[in-house]
Parts: C-alpha cells; sequence; structure tokens
C-alpha cells in the first residue's frame, strides 16, 4: 500500500470517528468529551487561519484572535439585534471579520518578518481596547449572551443549538467545509503562487507574481476562517466577549499550529486536539499544567520540526520506502563472479 492510500485511509477513519462522536462517546465515556470535541473543532480553525499565513505565505502572525473576536461579536450581536438564524448569524460574523482583515491587511502585508507580526500585535490590542470600552455594545470583559438560535426548521420540526448532537453535527458539518475549501485554495494556481511567495518574493515578484496582492488575498481569506471560528465558538457557548480578542488566544493558536505541523492540511487540528486533550487531563490533578504544555511544544519543535503532521508523513515515507525495497533486493539475482586474470587480459588487449 503506498503512502497515499495510507493517508486516504487514515482521513477516511478520522472522519468516521468524528461523525460517531456523539454515538460512541456517551457509551465509553461523559458526555462532556462531546463538547471538548466540538471545542477542537472550533479551535483549529482558528490555528488553520494561522497555518495559512505561516505555513503557506510566510507570515507569521499574532493577531487573529481579532478576526476570532469580530466573527464572534458579528454573529452574536445579529441574533440579539436582528433575529437572525444560525446560519445568517454565521455568515455576518464572517462577512464582518473578512472586512476587518480587508482594512487592517492594506497596511499589514506590506511588512514582512517581526515586523509584520508586531503590527498585527498592534492592530488586535487597539481593537481589544475598543471592545472593551465600548461596553454598552459588547459587554466588555463581561460579555453578552444570547439564546441559541433554529439551524433548521422544516414543518413543526425545529433543530436548536440547545441540543448537544445538533451543536456537534452542525460544528462538525461547518468546519468540514472549511477544511475542503481551504484544501481547494492551497492545491488551486492562488495557492501555488502563496508557496511561490513563502519561498522567496523577490524571485516570485520576477516571474510576475504580484507578491503584494497575493499576500493581501491569503490575510483577507485567514481572516475569514478566524472568523468563523470565533462564529462558531459564538454559537457554542451562547456567548461573546472582548477577552477572547486579546493576544494571548493568538498566541495559543500559533502554538497549536506549529505543533500540529504548519504548511500541512490537518496539521492545525491534530496540534489542537493534542494540546486541548492535554489540558483537560492534566489541569484537573495539576494546576501549572501550562509548565507541560510548554515543555510539549519544545519537544516538538527539538525533535519533529514539522509538527505531527511532519512526523507522520516522515513515518509514511519510511514504512512505504523499506516495503519497495525489500522485494528488490530479494528478487535481484547476484552479480556473476569476475574471472581473476579479467583485468589483466582486458589491459593487454587479449
Amino acid at each position: 500500500m503506498t503512502s497515499t492510500a495510507i493517508s486516504r485511509t487514515a482521513l477516511i477513519l478520522l472522519l468516521a470517528a468524528l461523525v460517531a462522536v456523539p454515538i460512541a462517546l456517551p457509551k465509553v465515556g461523559s458526555p462532556f468529551w462531546i463538547d471538548i470535541v466540538a471545542e477542537i473543532l472550533i479551535w483549529s480553525l482558528l490555528a488553520a487561519s494561522v497555518n495559512l499565513l505561516l505555513g503557506y505565505v510566510g507570515l507569521l502572525s499574532f493577531g487573529q484572535a481579532l478576526y476570532f473576536g469580530v466573527g464572534m461579536y458579528g454573529a452574536a450581536l445579529s441574533v440579539i439585534h436582528w433575529g437572525a438564524g444560525f446560519w445568517t448569524g454565521l455568515a455576518i460574523g464572517i462577512i464582518a471579520a473578512m472586512a476587518m482583515a480587508a482594512i487592517a491587511g492594506s497596511v499589514a502585508v506590506r511588512l514582512t518578518w517581526h515586523y509584520f507580526a508586531i503590527i498585527t500585535v498592534v492592530f488586535s490590542l487597539i481593537l481589544y481596547f475598543a471592545a472593551m470600552s465600548a461596553k454598552p455594545i459588547t459587554g466588555g470583559d463581561d460579555g453578552i449572551s444570547f439564546s441559541a438560535p433554529t439551524v433548521l426548521a422544516f414543518g413543526t420540526t425545529r433543530l436548536s443549538l440547545a441540543d448537544q448532537s445538533v451543536q456537534y453535527y452542525t460544528i462538525l458539518l461547518v468546519v468540514g467545509l472549511c477544511y475542503a475549501l481551504f484544501s481547494l485554495v492551497v492545491r488551486s494556481p492562488l495557492g501555488v503562487r502563496f508557496l511561490a511567495v513563502r519561498e522567496n518574493d523577490r524571485r516570485a515578484a520576477l516571474v510576475g507574481i504580484n507578491v503584494y496582492l497575493t499576500r493581501y488575498v491569503a490575510f483577507v481569506l485567514a481572516g475569514g476562517i478566524a472568523g468563523c471560528s470565533g462564529a462558531l465558538f459564538a454559537f457554542f457557548g451562547r456567548y461573546a466577549s472582548a477577552s477572547y480578542m486579546f493576544y494571548h488566544v493568538s498566541g495559543e493558536a500559533v502554538v497549536w499550529a506549529i505543533v500540529g505541523g504548519a504548511g500541512s492540511l490537518l496539521g492545525p487540528l491534530f496540534g489542537t486536539g493534542l494540546l486541548i486533550v492535554f489540558r483537560e487531563l492534566i489541569s484537573t490533578v495539576w494546576e501549572h499544567y501550562l509548565f507541560a504544555v510548554g515543555a510539549i511544544t519544545v519537544l516538538v519543535v527539538m525533535f519533529a520540526p514539522r509538527g505531527l503532521a511532519g512526523a507522520w508523513n516522515d513515518l509514511l515515507q519510511a514504512m512505504t520506502r523499506d516495503r519497495t525495497i525489500a522485494p528488490t533486493a530479494s528478487s535481484s539475482s547476484p552479480p556473476a563472479p569476475v574471472p581473476p586474470n579479467a583485468a589483466a587480459n582486458t589491459r593487454s588487449g587479449s
């Protein structure tokens, strides 16, 4: 079996496991873990927005919490003031986040390296303090709450996020669509331009790629992914707070993306899942569990620089290489023995 076939089989098994979560987990454990898996899916989208910029364009952003928060408030305020349903509120949150990213990105993507990272933090802090000051609208640090909206209604039947299974499958559907769209983008000609700019922006410009526009499009798309994550989190908790716009939330997303594997499609999901599950298991027995999270991050960076996804790919290549080499070596016939006087005969011309 080739590495591609193994990867596809593993992906199918992962999807089957995610679909079976609301059915299987109550039978083997606590329903509490259904919400944990849903939270992992939501936060993995925020890490995916970091991954798009860092792994595919080469820009390290510490400001994705800004678009997460804008998406969160876009969804929450639309439900509170306009009576929007789930899908309308989700769309408003994504559009609001992309609009904010379009404004901030027009300035931010002109910079690179640590200058880009600093300007993203500055934008995040400006909007964080603005949201904290606008307490009549945002609720500040206390936040605002709202009731769970209807996801789907047909006849007298209404599916609401108040039902745990409906909420989980709705989140899984939206996150799955986001990852599918992410995959299409990075495999498209636009994704090729992303990689060209990441590898060498000067050479990319020489072959006719508009470096500024390429980075700008990636920045806006990443803002939309982060906004979708924020909107889902608002619906998940029926709550929005300015505290989620602080840059430490962006820092967590960067860690999840690096641990999972920047530049890989599902790396953010793996990194987010590992560290959140670790947090839930360790935080109940050790108050200072963040030290252990830091140690895991350091170990992954040292021994698996390409993250968990990179380590998985290396393992697959090693397995398939061994299977390819072994039959070839066993089936090849040994070389014919060379007569002792062959070299001498060759030199003498006989």
